[in-house]
């Protein structure tokens, strides 16, 4: 059944499920509205079962669709490396590796990993993606990256494995202008009541840097949500709220009007380097053995020993070639 599937189906079926109305796929894909509706029935009665629950006036993903729209992403972004793989490997390259990132990566640690592993591999090309709140797997739970920087905790059902790097205390972002930005230190209780710029993220992650956990029950007051950490902290600046955020925000993103104050009572942050269990290449085995040593040799200033990442995330790095 897989066999008869083809690329051409997958990629009608994601532009249709994104845009969820067929005449904006039809044009996104260059086809008529009829052709497209013919394919998309054609491929839901090879598989069985229903991706879209259509009407007069809306277009919707079933539960099925859902499920097969992220595998289709996923298979649709492997034909793509497989045919440019195979374009390096006429032309001598030694492959590509895609690496993601959040915000500002693994700090200081990014730039020593990056260049030490181009020297040590000089015939491979790295591509450098980076990532808003909302995918905290930075490309790798979609397939569109090959390792990444990230910041747990992860979804565990993404197949991922993470290898903690170090780990960096959560700090106050907040208005220089306001009595919070004087202190040199503020206790987790005294912001019970403030109110915050979440993240536009999964729940999961949202509450971690909102310390939902550590609030007694007591409910966030939400001033403003952001999607990157640009817009974070102009919130901030704003006067819609504060946040929490790592302690090497304070060198990567100093503006005027923008404060760092250590928090008590919070938990650091952990970074790591991640990467699919299922895709665990060479070139991701090298890389992740590499950046676990540099962490080690060369640690980034505020750093501390990486926290537990907890349950259900593997955490055992690959082992390097040999």
């Amino acid at each position: 059944m897989a066999a008869e599937v083809d690329l051409r189906l997958l990629r009608y079926f994601v532009a249709t499920a994104e845009e969820l109305h067929f005449g904006r796929a039809a044009a996104r894909l260059h086809l008529s509205q009829p052709t497209l509706s013919v394919q998309i029935r054609r491929l839901e009665r090879m598989l069985g079962v229903q991706l879209l629950d259509r009407s007069s006036r809306h277009v919707a993903l079933t539960a099925a669709g859902a499920v097969f729209l992220e595998e289709s992403r996923r298979l649709l972004t492997s034909a793509e490396r497989a045919v440019e793989a195979a374009r390096q490997a006429a032309e001598g390259s030694r492959g590509r590796l895609v690496v993601g990132f959040l915000a500002n990566a693994a700090a200081e640690l990014t730039h020593r990993v990056l260049q030490t592993f181009h020297t040590s591999q000089p015939g491979v090309q790295v591509e450098l993606q980076q990532f808003g709140f909302g995918d905290p797997s930075a490309g790798l739970a979609s397939g569109a990256t090959d390792v990444a920087f990230v910041r747990p905790p992860l979804a565990e059902e993404d197949g991922l494995c993470v290898e903690p790097l170090f780990g960096e205390p959560r700090m106050l972002a907040v208005a220089s202008d306001l009595p919070l930005a004087a202190e040199p230190a503020v206790p987790l209780e005294r912001l019970l009541d403030e109110p915050f710029v979440a993240r536009r993220a999964p729940d999961y992650w949202r509450d971690f840097w909102l310390a939902a956990d550590r609030r007694d029950g007591h409910p966030v007051r939400i001033g403003a949500e952001a999607a990157t950490v640009d817009e974070c902290f102009e919130a901030i600046l704003d006067g819609r709220g504060v946040a929490f955020t790592q302690a090497s925000s304070r060198r990567y993103y100093a503006r005027p009007g923008l404060s760092f104050v250590p928090v008590t009572g919070l938990p650091p942050c952990s970074v790591a380097v991640a990467w699919r269990r299922d895709a665990a290449t060479p070139l991701v085995r090298d890389f992740v053995a590499l950046a676990r040593h540099l962490a080690v040799l060369e640690p980034v200033p505020d750093s501390t020993s990486a926290p537990s990442l907890g349950v259900g995330i593997d955490s055992a790095a690959p082992s390097p070639r040999r």
